[in-house]
């Protein structure tokens, strides 16, 4: 059994978003949810002002919707064709990116990959799917960053997100693992055209 990395240091506001995107994505934010501000600022000690600023991160990222004069909720459940065109265009997004890589990951990209895919292995031994969600985020948004950039990152990140309240659970760590090993095996070889159909298939 391989442990978890070391954490990063994140700022409250980004503790805060963690939680709160941790919240949704296991369920305990249903969508539809309204937010109070006054009771998120009670909940973390903060004043609203910060609570607004995760607030408007988390509306940018498609996790939340806000409308004035209204305030923020959680964002409803796409319907069966917009997740089958958010799931279209993500899987443009990271066969672009993969394109991109083409033998341009170093011994530090792959060694960082290898880790997250031991953090994936060990959240499936733990039964811990809220953080399989997060930890197969963290995978794809690595090889996003290194394709391009915060950039590229920006485009990818809401469709991402979006598509996590329609998430259904991997209960299968040999198939989920698996299917990611596959992709990071490919790029070690530069064999794109492999990854690109592995990236594909992973995307559902």
């Amino acid at each position: 059994m391989t442990g978890p990395r070391p954490s990063i240091i994140l700022s409250v506001k980004d503790q805060i978003a963690e939680q709160l995107r941790t919240d949704i994505i296991s369920g305990d934010l249903a969508p539809n949810t309204k937010l109070n501000e006054k009771e998120l600022a009670e909940r973390f000690g903060l004043s609203r002002g910060p609570i607004r600023d995760v607030i408007l991160q988390l509306t940018k990222e498609g996790l939340l919707i806000s409308k004035s004069n209204v305030g923020a909720s959680v964002n409803s459940i796409l319907d069966p064709n917009m997740q089958k065109l958010m799931i279209e265009l993500r899987r443009n997004i990271e066969v672009f990116a993969v394109e991109q890589l083409f033998n341009s990951l170093d011994d530090k990209d792959f060694a960082e990959l290898d880790a997250i895919l031991k953090e994936l292995q060990y959240a499936f031994e733990r039964n811990d799917f809220t953080e399989v969600t997060k930890i197969d985020i963290s995978f794809h948004r690595l090889l996003i960053y290194k394709a391009g950039g915060d950039e590229l990152v920006n485009v990818w990140y809401p469709f991402v997100m979006r598509m996590r309240l329609n998430y259904k659970r991997i209960t299968s760590g040999i198939e989920c693992v698996d299917e990611h090993r596959h992709i990071l095996e490919a790029l070690r070889k530069g064999d794109t055209v492999t990854a690109s159909a592995a990236i594909t298939s992973n995307i559902r």
